[in-house]
């Protein structure tokens, strides 16, 4: 008599359950739903489920209308200014959606054609193409556009001249909009890309969205000259490299009484090179460390931490000859290890790790002593430990890794060899490669130990250390000093 009772009871709990599973179920449903239409804005543009009907989106099709009235706008006035022609077969660059193409054919050009990095929806007109591989023949048009989204952004600024310059006629017209070109820094690196072209105009116009914007008109040459280097020469110093200096942080011209603190601090006053200009237009980007040490002397502790890169990759070179230090750079990935001396030529020379006379072989309070190179062992106040280690001609190294359209940040750390170093960089013309230097200069300094007495370790005055720093700024070097 009781199992009915007991099969309806169950039931009941069954059926309690279901109703909860399904009331849990349309809660979830309902939730997704709203989540759905809040974020794609009533719109069926999302894989997910909806229950609205598509409709194009009426933002973007105003912003492609913005858009081609702006590139009409721009192109009628570089038709009234004789830059363009009807007869004008013209390309444009890194072009987003086509705008410049379909505005170019709307006033009458209509030899007009654009290539993107980006896969479009088919666009007539549009192909896909990288700007620094472009895939026309030499001398294929007369007029070449770059918005925003070409120039400004192009991983390889030098790969992207030398396309423009191949494939425009001699004589043609290359326009590019800039939100960069800020300083006269920043111009100059765009006109040594372009050498083969001369500057029509520079100004400012109304972007897009009324962003400032700064329009470039290059023409090409109708020949290109040859670049020959020029040994011995003297470096040019346009005047705003001795703006630049001038806005530099003051070189310290009284001797301070104590070094190793007044230098620490002068960090600090420190204004970088790229802290003041654009450093976008070149062709690489080096770190030199010259008398690394380890890689958390100046490598990893300043360099990486501090110094403004602007978002660019530095190539990163560490020379330092003293073999305590080589292994750990095995270890780092982006630093080139090149294990000798930097020197005015190619030679073997004497490596000495100074220590106190008082202390023993691997019982400096400091860790490793600082390393000297000389050509034979010299007595002195120190007691060394002397190994024979490969030199190479440091001005030439550099004369054979870099070119002018680089952008190079030398730090050197060289016990006394600048003294050495400097008057061969400027001798071969090398200093010109360089866009900012920091150098420790190593004088006959007072010593933390002893108050009134000077470093024997040292023979040069602090007077001739400032004269250093002096003749490398006026000839356009930006130098700071360091510790």
């Amino acid at each position: 008599m009781e199992i009915p009772a007991l099969k309806s009871a169950t039931n009941l709990r069954l059926s309690n359950i279901l109703v909860r599973l399904l009331s849990f179920c349309v809660l979830i449903f309902l939730a997704r739903f709203a989540y759905v239409v809040t974020v794609n804005s009533h719109s069926c543009d999302s894989l997910d489920s909806c229950f609205f009907p598509q409709t194009p989106k009426p933002s973007s099709a105003a912003a492609a209308a913005r858009r081609r009235a702006h590139y009409s706008s721009v192109f009628r006035d570089l038709l009234t200014e004789g830059l363009l022609s009807t007869n004008s077969a013209s390309l444009c660059i890194e072009t987003l959606d086509g705008a410049e193409v379909i505005a170019l054919r709307e006033i009458g050009i209509v030899n007009s054609i654009g290539i993107s990095s980006q896969k479009l929806p088919y666009e007539e007109g549009i192909r896909y193409a990288k700007s620094i591989n472009q895939p026309f023949g030499n001398r294929s048009f007369d007029f070449e556009f770059s918005g925003t989204a070409g120039l400004d952004r192009t991983p390889n600024p030098v790969r992207f001249a030398l396309e423009v310059s191949r494939t425009l006629i001699p004589g043609g017209f290359f326009v590019a909009h800039t939100e960069s070109l800020n300083d006269e820094y920043s111009l100059h690196s765009l006109l040594r890309l372009f050498d083969s072209f001369t500057l029509i105009k520079l100004r400012e116009i109304k972007g897009l969205d009324s962003v400032p914007t700064r329009e470039i008109i290059l023409r090409k040459k109708n020949r290109t000259l040859n670049h020959v280097e020029i040994e011995n020469r003297e470096c040019s110093v346009p005047k705003y490299k001795l703006d630049l200096i001038k806005n530099a942080e003051l070189l310290i011209e009284e001797e301070p009484l104590k070094p190793w603190i007044t230098l620490k601090r002068n960090i600090k006053n420190v204004k970088y090179l790229s802290s003041m200009v654009d450093i976008s237009f070149k062709n690489r980007y080096l770190y030199i460390d010259v008398g690394a040490r380890s890689y958390g002397s100046s490598i990893g502790s300043w360099f990486k931490k501090q110094y403004p890169k602007q978002e660019k990759p530095f190539e990163i070179y560490a020379i330092e000859a003293d073999s305590a230090f080589h292994n750990e750079y095995k270890k780092k990935k982006g630093v080139k290890l090149l294990p000798y001396a930097a020197w005015v030529k190619n030679e073997s020379l004497f490596f000495e790790i100074n220590r106190e006379p008082n202390k023993k072989k691997n019982e400096e309070d400091n860790g490793r002593g600082m390393g000297r190179i000389q050509s034979v062992q010299s007595s002195s106040n120190f007691i060394g430990d002397v190994n024979k280690i490969e030199g190479f001609d440091f001005a030439a190294w550099l004369k054979s890794t870099v070119v002018e359209r680089d952008y190079v940040v030398v730090k050197m750390d060289v016990e006394g060899t600048e003294f050495h170093l400097i008057p061969r960089l400027i001798e071969s013309g090398a200093i010109c490669l360089i866009d900012e230097m920091f150098i420790e200069c190593h004088y006959n300094r007072w010593q933390r130990c002893c108050p009134g007495k000077r470093s024997p370790k040292y023979r040069k005055t602090y007077a001739q250390c400032l004269e250093l720093f002096s003749s490398l700024r006026k000839r356009g070097v930006l130098v700071h000093q360091w510790w």
